[in-house]
């Protein structure tokens, strides 16, 4: 039987199931090592994720973001042409996700001497407060009811 302790059981945290199946999702797929990425910060609001996709053409590539999951897929195709013999490079396919934060958009993608590219833009968050507004026991309802529980009014069953 396999038991897992929850670091987001605690009362206070209110709607997070869907941030701890990401996490187990992400979990899953860290073992993979292929291929090798960066994850630099460009500027203020700026991220970009280097991936080394050497041996890879543009056709061979297809990055697409799906709900809140950025996707790099990578196929190459064996040459039946070529008589190898020794095979080093493998002609391997991959699939790196990452997740991404609400409001972090995709920029776009480059391919340079043998490193994908790819640009984010995180947005700087703004404070949100808002006043919630309390209302009294008459305010914005109906009329309060009074229940009277005086013994002569209720009877004992």
């Amino acid at each position: 039987m396999n038991t897992r302790v929850s670091f987001l059981n605690s009362p206070f945290l209110l709607g997070f199931d869907q941030f701890e199946r990401t996490l187990d999702r992400i979990s899953k797929s860290a073992a993979e090592g292929y291929p090798p990425y960066n994850i630099e910060q460009i500027g203020e609001d700026g991220l970009r994720i280097s991936l080394a996709v050497a041996g890879f053409t543009f056709d061979d590539l297809q990055v697409q973001t799906e709900d809140n999951q950025l996707i790099i897929r990578g196929r190459q195709h064996d040459d039946k042409s070529r008589i190898y013999l020794h095979r080093g490079i493998a002609a391997r396919q991959f699939q790196r996700s990452f997740v991404l934060a609400d409001g972090i958009e995709v920029l776009g993608a480059s391919l340079d001497n043998g490193l994908l590219h790819i640009d984010l833009r995180r947005p700087i968050p703004e404070p949100k407060v808002r006043t919630i507004k309390i209302s009294g026991a008459g305010e914005g309802t109906a009329e309060p009811q009074t229940i009277d529980v005086s013994p002569d009014k209720n009877p004992a069953p």
